[in-house]
């Protein structure tokens, strides 16, 4: 029997088959009460979350999920399980999470937090501090400034410290010049480490034969951190359309360009929902990004309108945020040696909402072109047929 207010329709709820599994820390959970958790196997996430519920921190919780994937997942519970003691909850979304699991790829997150175990426990991190997010040392003030302000105005002060140059672009000044001057040597380090130790590292994509994964050497903490207080605000502002009220998982990277390292990227597309692109420096020239438009999977291969033709040059610490399906690629570096920190932000509930739509005119430039195009067609038919009736 379904969960209170669920409905039998498989079609208008939520079965998340494409979540994300990272390892959590082990912990300890503070709730209290009881209330038992249904086991029916017909129980199932609800379509429309209680956007008011203030969800759980699940970070201290054992789990093969990430925790923001339950904290976001929470808003989506039966109503009579929102208030629940916050165990119940978490074992009740870990039910339902099991079911989509598959021992092919539980066993991969299991070889993979193996994989991390072994750098962590054999790495020395240049500096530590980097490991740990510091508001004050790691960003400019105008950025610290902008997220300090009450809740009423919160949302203005961010748009304030925001450039749009192209729909769907905004860049901000971010990154402290020592902060980038002190992850470009721990990322140096790291691979000094690699080449001494022979250790064989998994690289960011399938794009990119140089640069680290930060989430693999023990830097996972901090960027979800970043991730969950910075980028997720920024996203429910500039990218609702596109699950950015609910980012909860993260791929944290850096990539290197130039002599002896990648030169260029092709014409491409991100796995996120949202991008954050900082450059981190050092001496360079070229390397421009440039963006044709965002798309959804079906017209990936569309011509881009003039108006979404936009190239973008990189400053050592100001960041470029962008929806992950906006199309971009990276020219060529000519000279000099440029490295920038990658996050991509994901978002479980957009990716499970996403497979029962056909269209996505509210963020798809080729969607929005053809429902103008289908609204003139029937605006002429209309009168048309208005004209034939007046008999002339």
């Amino acid at each position: 029997m379904p969960a209170d207010g669920a409905t039998t329709d498989r079609r208008n709820d939520i079965s998340p088959s494409s979540f994300p599994a990272t390892p959590v820390p082990v912990g300890n959970g503070n709730a209290n009460g009881s209330i038992p958790v249904p086991t029916n196997s017909n129980y199932r996430l609800r379509l429309n979350p209680n956007q008011q519920h203030r969800p759980d921190n699940y970070v201290d919780l054992e789990s093969e999920f990430t925790p923001m994937l339950f904290s976001s997942l929470e808003r989506y519970l039966p109503p009579s399980l929102l208030n629940a003691p916050r165990e119940l909850k978490h074992k009740y979304m870990r039910e339902i999470l099991g079911r989509y699991s598959t021992n092919g790829e539980r066993n991969r997150v299991q070889r993979h937090k193996e994989y991390r175990q072994k750098i962590t426990s054999n790495y020395q991190p240049l500096y530590r501090e980097l490991y740990q997010l510091n508001v004050t040392t790691f960003f400019v003030p105008s950025f610290i400034k902008a997220f300090m302000a009450n809740d009423s105005s919160r949302d203005d002060s961010i748009r304030s410290i925001m450039s749009e140059p192209a729909p769907g672009v905004y860049t901000f000044n971010m990154l402290q010049p020592r902060f980038c001057e002190m992850l470009l040597a721990e990322v140096e380090n790291f691979e000094k480490w690699i080449q001494e130790t022979k250790f064989r590292i998994m690289r960011p994509n399938t794009m990119n034969k140089y640069g680290a994964v930060l989430d693999d050497f023990g830097m996972n903490s901090m960027l979800e951190k970043l991730m969950e207080d910075f980028i997720r605000q920024i996203s429910r502002i500039f990218f609702v359309d596109v699950g950015g009220f609910a980012l909860d998982s993260h791929h944290g990277f850096v990539v290197e360009y130039g002599y002896n390292r990648d030169i260029e990227l092709g014409f491409h597309v991100d796995d996120s929902e949202v991008t954050l692109n900082v450059c981190l420096g050092k001496q360079f020239s070229g390397g421009e990004l440039y963006f044709r438009g965002v798309r959804c999977d079906k017209h990936m291969n569309t011509e881009a309108l003039p108006e979404e033709i936009f190239d973008y040059s990189h400053v050592p610490g100001h960041a470029i945020i962008h929806r992950g399906r906006h199309r971009h690629g990276a020219r060529a570096t000519t000279a000099g040696q440029r490295i920038n920190l990658l996050l991509w932000c994901r978002s479980s509930v957009f990716r499970e909402l996403k497979k029962h739509q056909k269209e996505f005119a509210r963020w798809c430039g080729e969607c929005q072109r053809e429902k103008r195009e289908r609204l003139h067609q029937a605006v002429t038919a209309k009168k048309m047929e208005l004209f034939r009736g007046q008999g002339c």
